[in-house]
């Protein structure tokens, strides 16, 4: 992949105030990239040809370190809370004019990619990276063009890495040294202080999440989406450890993307080229696909080898549990090639609940659907995150709030819309706990799991039977193909039933406290999916 028109490409780094640059090495192939990051010493390569690198300080995203620039555009916009801080902008030319100034000693990798897999609703994004992985990063995971679709390539939006650049908080407004900035007006986002990779990939996302269903009425989803042979599309939300990558990938549905999608009055498409999974504890046997795909053009983040070879420990946990591998679409056997899918028959909410409280699966009613995608709830478990002891409820809008400008309600009346205009069928599916909460439980079984989710999908749990959960409200079968009938209800998998009960109305209350944030612009149709607290299970 190469850009043609060299004048072109200088008149635009000119406009953004990059001139007398050491060196731009533009669109590199993936091969390139990894020479590249060797030749400088970003990564080693494993014996499967992937190469690993490290993301120095930072291995996940910094939530509270992301900002939004204020301004006429931006102001009556965007739902300015504790996750869409304001940024001046005023503070913001003069920390992007301090992060040029320290370019043009450097070797600049710049790459030219589409947003969007449907034509009619693409972006053009261009990512300008100091480092090679990063750009080969971003060449797995964004759509890659055709040659001649370089030829007059003027972005959209532009993305600026560098992660040693760092911001003095006292003087540049930031809350660290570290940063990802999004400015709306000049379609910038700069990034500084982390090697994190997933800020650029967010700070897209994030981008997506405020243009698409304003200007064109499109719901922009953080979930997976795969196919199955019949055609038949289906979507997973979920917030990270929940499964979403997991469940997407599977043998016998063909992929459609494990991240971001957004949904159109025609079907639904992907936002990316590539895939962005966790791999601790990766095994071929547990997910095959994504074990595959881990070849050459690969990059695992902050994993470790056995010692003395260059063979991947996927159970070390020495820098991080967040270890992960992007790869592009094409590593996955079958990827759906368009990346595009029709509209969806089955919805899952995916949630790994460390309480033990929620059924491992149950079909919702538009409301309680409503409700619970507002709501985006999942628990952390001890060990995840340093200071986290005991399981952690959390909520988050949409299962994305953290890329979400808009308020959540925009995003929930979209999907309303959809779900009762399409007829849907909308599933929660619990991923954590069953018998106890963590600790004392055990984690459900993947393989029932997946049966479950089948079950769904082949449409065999319709006109089985369903009892209701006294609290929670949710629908639960009876009987699923190939899954034991007795953990369908989890009540009836706790030895200590009052110890449930206590455990299913403290999370109840939780989600009712949460809920206040929102409940002033919800209808009575979704306060109605609310639980109900201090009901005798």
């Amino acid at each position: 992949m190469r850009r043609t028109n060299l004048k072109s490409l200088m008149e635009d780094l000119i406009k953004l105030g990059l001139s007398n640059i050491k060196g731009v090495l533009w669109n590199l192939t993936s091969a390139e990239l990894v020479t590249e990051a060797v030749k400088n010493g970003e990564g080693q390569l494993t014996d499967t040809g992937a190469i690993m690198c490290d993301t120095g300080k930072f291995t996940g995203r910094s939530p509270k370190d992301r900002f939004i620039v204020k301004d006429d555009l931006t102001k009556d916009k965007v739902w300015w809370s504790d996750i869409n801080v304001a940024f001046d902008s005023e503070k913001f030319d003069r920390l992007y004019d301090k992060m040029i100034a320290t370019l043009p000693l450097k070797k600049l990798y710049i790459r030219d990619a589409f947003i969007g897999a449907d034509p009619a609703h693409r972006m053009k994004i261009r990512i300008i990276d100091t480092q090679a992985w990063h750009n080969l990063f971003c060449y797995n995971m964004f759509i890659r063009p055709r040659p001649d679709e370089l030829e007059d390539f003027h972005p959209d939006f532009t993305v600026l890495a560098v992660p040693e650049f760092k911001a003095d908080p006292e003087v540049d407004g930031t809350r660290q040294s570290n940063f990802a900035i999004i400015n709306f007006t000049k379609r910038i986002i700069i990034v500084g202080g982390t090697g994190y990779t997933g800020e650029t990939k967010k700070g897209i996302f994030s981008v997506l999440n405020f243009l698409l269903p304003e200007k064109e009425n499109i719901l922009s989803m953080h979930c997976s989406a795969n196919m199955g042979k019949d055609g038949d599309t289906a979507i997973f939300f979920g917030l990270s450890g929940t499964g979403k990558t997991t469940l997407s990938a599977d043998p016998n549905r063909h992929l459609i993307g494990d991240d971001e999608h957004g949904w159109t009055d025609d079907g639904i498409f992907n936002f990316e080229g590539g895939c962005y999974a966790k791999v601790i504890d990766l095994s071929p046997e547990k997910e095959p696909e994504i074990y595959k795909a881990i070849k050459f053009g690969a990059i695992l983040e902050n994993t470790r080898f056995f010692p003395g070879t260059t063979t991947v420990d996927y159970s070390n946990m020495e820098v991080t549990e967040n270890t992960r591998v992007s790869y592009p679409l094409y590593h996955i056997e079958n990827a759906v090639t368009s990346s595009r899918g029709g509209i969806p028959k089955n919805i899952f909410f995916l949630t790994a609940d460390a309480y033990g409280v929620l059924p491992p699966i149950a079909k919702l009613t538009p409301g309680q659907a409503m409700y619970h995608f507002i709501s985006g709830y999942t628990a952390k478990v001890a060990g995840t995150e340093a200071g986290i002891d005991e399981p952690q409820t959390v909520f988050s809008a949409c299962f994305g709030a953290p890329f979400m400008p808009l308020h959540p309600t925009k995003y929930a009346e979209l999907l309303g819309e959809k779900m009762v205009k399409h007829d849907v069928n909308i599933w929660l599916v619990n991923t954590g706990w069953s018998g106890g909460e963590y600790g004392v439980g055990e984690r459900i079984n993947l393989k029932h799991t997946r049966a479950m989710i089948t079950a769904a999908l082949e449409g065999k749990l319709i006109g089985v039977s369903y009892e209701k959960h006294p609290i929670f409200g949710l629908n639960m079968p009876t009987e699923v193909p190939g899954v034991p009938s007795e953990i369908l209800n989890p009540k009836d998998t706790w030895r200590d039933k009052d110890a449930y009960d206590n455990k299913a109305n403290d999370l109840a209350q939780a989600f009712i406290e949460n809920f206040k944030n929102y409940s002033e612009y919800a209808s009575e149709e979704i306060m109605q999916g609310a639980p109900q607290a201090g009901v005798p299970s």
